[in-house]
């Protein structure tokens, strides 16, 4: 399996009440309209949690600002994952995408690469 990992970062101008609530009710719903046109075996997102704890686990470790969630898709292969991306309707379905989250997401902070999971526990 292939993944994407989406670190996000809202927009300046957005609580993150309003980030997430539009994430999960109109973003999330775009993304599953698509699935099947860019071969999307799996989408999930973790939503921040804004509470005291947080600091409890930074502050020593001199982290960084957090995000305000994570975007993670799957695909079954790298060759399904190209084939999405080389059909037109894979094309315009990215474009969609793409447009919907700078409506929302700060692009520019929002770090994204592919990875691949290795289970330790569990």
């Amino acid at each position: 399996m292939i993944k994407l990992t989406f670190c996000l970062h809202r927009l300046p101008h957005l609580s993150r009440a309003a980030f997430q609530n539009y994430w999960r009710e109109h973003h999330a719903p775009l993304v599953a309209s698509y699935a099947d046109v860019l071969n999307i075996r799996r989408y999930v997102q973790t939503h921040a949690l804004t509470h005291d704890a947080n600091a409890s686990v930074q502050n020593p470790r001199g982290a960084p600002e957090g995000y305000d969630g994570i975007a993670e898709l799957w695909w079954d292969s790298w060759e399904s994952l190209d084939a999405a991306s080389r059909n037109p309707g894979g094309l315009e379905a990215g474009a969609a995408l793409l447009k919907d989250e700078a409506t929302f997401i700060d692009l520019k902070r929002s770090p994204l690469w592919f990875n691949e999971e290795h289970q330790i526990v569990g």
